[in-house]
């Protein structure tokens, strides 16, 4: 029997539990829409060495390297460097805001465990760090297809916490993350943008391929409410202000729109790309961003 539901729907997806069958809907469904080639294209094409680290195979360290480096270190070829992503998923207490159906953080959470099951799906290394305003959890890259379990298990044990510092934890990561590769910051990015532009532009200068997807509800974009209303700071309960929305929502969406330009351009000076999402968005759009970028 045919349904008529779009699973696509960031609505009928908040009524899925299982985050696994969410990613695979979205996913499956878009590739079948989606000609081959567009779903190709992933691969850093280069050799290198690397550090040996415990749990690497002894046969595969370079010994000549270690006579002119004094360090064991492993040789990779072509084929063993496909692309790593690093996938940044912000946890902080502003992601849990819902004005209608899913909260920004169960929408990253779905775009987060689509795009690990895409990288996956083509050989190439998936990995996620889940932050607020510390390292929450850090699930290096790798590119096993049951990887997918442990990225969604990090996922699904990660709610919404703790106050947002976003450019601290770039800066952080920056110096963590040696090996270049793709690194997807998913956040609503409400922290100070010239800090988070100025964490970004480390990861770019190692050599990284950096998207940002800025996920924000549709209620923060159109302020669309009406009469007296309580705003309340989701990261500090003691900041609550009283306002008539129609008073100030000429200004307050002139603020916003200048908040996103701003941001638009600094990643756009700086080859970052940036991708605005409204949670109201149906995934599979949101994927085919993703997916028109890497062309």
């Amino acid at each position: 029997m045919t349904s008529d539901k779009n699973y696509f729907d960031p609505k009928v997806l908040a009524g899925i539990s299982n985050l696994a069958l969410r990613a695979r809907w979205v996913v499956e469904g878009l590739l079948s829409g989606v000609h081959k080639s567009r779903a190709k294209g992933f691969s850093v094409e280069f050799e290198e060495h690397r550090e040996y680290s415990p749990g690497d195979e002894i046969r595969r360290i370079d010994w000549k390297a270690l006579g002119k480096f004094d360090r064991y270190m492993i040789k990779e070829y072509e084929d063993e460097t496909n692309l790593r992503a690093y996938m940044l998923v912000d946890g902080s207490n502003s992601m849990n805001y819902a004005s209608d159906g899913i909260t920004k953080f169960d929408y990253a959470c779905t775009l987060t465990a689509s795009l690990a099951y895409l990288i996956l799906k083509q050989q190439d290394a998936a990995g996620v760090i889940t932050f607020s305003n510390k390292v929450e959890s850090f699930i290096p890259p790798r590119s096993k297809r049951d990887y997918l379990l442990q990225i969604i298990h990090a996922l699904e044990n990660r709610g919404p916490a703790g106050e947002t510092n976003v450019a601290k934890i770039l800066e952080e990561l920056a110096g963590q993350i040696r090996r270049r590769g793709l690194v997807i910051l998913i956040s609503d990015l409400l922290d100070e943008p010239d800090q988070i532009v100025k964490g970004l532009r480390q990861f770019r200068f190692k050599g990284n391929d950096v998207i940002v997807f800025h996920l924000l509800d549709q209620a923060e974009l159109d302020l669309p409410f009406d009469g007296n209303i309580l705003f309340e700071d989701l990261e500090a309960a003691e900041l609550q202000v009283i306002a008539d929305p129609r008073a100030i929502r000429a200004t307050y969406k002139e603020v916003v729109q200048e908040f996103i330009d701003n941001m638009r351009k600094q990643c756009h000076d700086s080859a970052i790309d940036y991708q605005l999402i409204s949670t109201a968005t149906p995934l599979d759009q949101a994927l085919a961003s993703y997916l028109s970028w890497r062309d």
